[in-house]
């Protein structure tokens, strides 16, 4: 137990806390007179979490895929939390930096590691069955993945790599998006037709997407990179944290999952088609659509051969 005597320092603190504000520290105190004492699963929220796995079918391994990406999902939100620190941070130092890029990589370690419990937890025969129930809907259509992507670097580096020579930065943004390496899995360049899969998603995001491109625009973690000092800029441990990430992110966590995709689409009969209708196969692999983070910091001939000998 705390000795009383110790407790006229925080009331003080206290005191100082909400005047700062222009507030009455009694109000405050006498609230916590009628407080109930907190639990972990009212903190948590354990009850409205778990119940949010709902099933379209009957089929047992749907409860696993369902749990799945809502984990998946989760952890985006804390990738996001954690580059939003980066983006904005005016004052930020190497070792902050490096820190961060470290922490958001861990997390993605946790992602590609997780595809084992699609590879190999679920029974392919219920798969196949319930994935029939999921058409239009896609993994395609996680916008907070599209959202870590615009935080992460440089818009002309998510642009398809057919028509970067056309886009700069004084490109409209709404023209920009068009363009999208990721357009490509549900849209004919050729007749400008999208796929309902493409249609749902930016009917449901694409105003949240531009304002978030154009906000992450001149504060992406590439270019605070390059507002660091030079000195900090030439960091063995940032580069290669740098390095880490852009490699994660867009390869191994990416075959993971294309690995997965295969594992399931070719080992049952089927169109071999993505729920969503997407050309999977060169949608997802690194060595087509070429989604790189930081190419400044990749050499030549990593560059030119990026996915290439997966």
């Amino acid at each position: 137990m705390s000795n009383p005597q110790d407790f006229d320092p925080v009331l003080k603190e206290l005191q100082q806390k909400y005047a700062a504000i222009d507030q009455d520290t009694h109000t405050y105190l006498e609230g916590l007179l009628y407080s109930k004492p907190i639990t972990y699963w009212d903190y948590i929220q354990t009850d409205a979490l778990l119940n949010l796995q709902i099933q379209r079918t009957t089929l047992p391994d749907e409860m696993v895929f369902i749990g799945y990406h809502q984990i998946n999902e989760l952890l985006f939100k804390m990738i996001l939390w954690e580059i939003s620190q980066v983006s904005e941070n005016d004052a930020i130092t190497a070792t902050f930096f490096e820190s961060k890029l470290m922490r958001v990589s861990r997390y993605f370690d946790m992602l590609t590691t997780s595809f084992n419990i699609m590879r190999e937890g679920m029974d392919v025969e219920q798969y196949m069955k319930f994935r029939n129930t999921l058409t239009p809907a896609s993994g395609f259509q996680s916008a907070q993945y599209r959202l870590i992507e615009f935080a992460s670097t440089e818009l002309i580096n998510l642009i398809d790599f057919r028509f970067r020579k056309n886009i700069d930065r004084n490109t409209p943004f709404s023209h920009a998006f068009e363009h999208l390496y990721w357009q490509a899995a549900g849209k004919d360049y050729e007749t400008g037709k999208k796929s309902i899969l493409l249609i749902n998603f930016e009917k449901r995001y694409k105003d949240e997407f531009i304002r978030f491109m154009e906000a992450h625009n001149t504060k992406n973690l590439w270019t605070k990179f390059k507002e660091l000092p030079e000195a900090d800029q030439n960091d063995d441990d940032l580069v290669k944290a740098m390095r880490h990430y852009d490699y994660t992110v867009n390869v191994t966590w990416v075959m993971a999952h294309y690995n997965a995709a295969k594992h399931y689409i070719e080992s049952a009969s089927g169109d071999g088609e993505a729920t969503g209708g997407s050309d999977w196969k060169k949608y997802m692999h690194p060595k087509y659509q070429r989604r790189i983070f930081f190419p400044e910091l990749w050499s030549e001939n990593e560059l030119e051969n990026w996915g290439n000998d997966l």
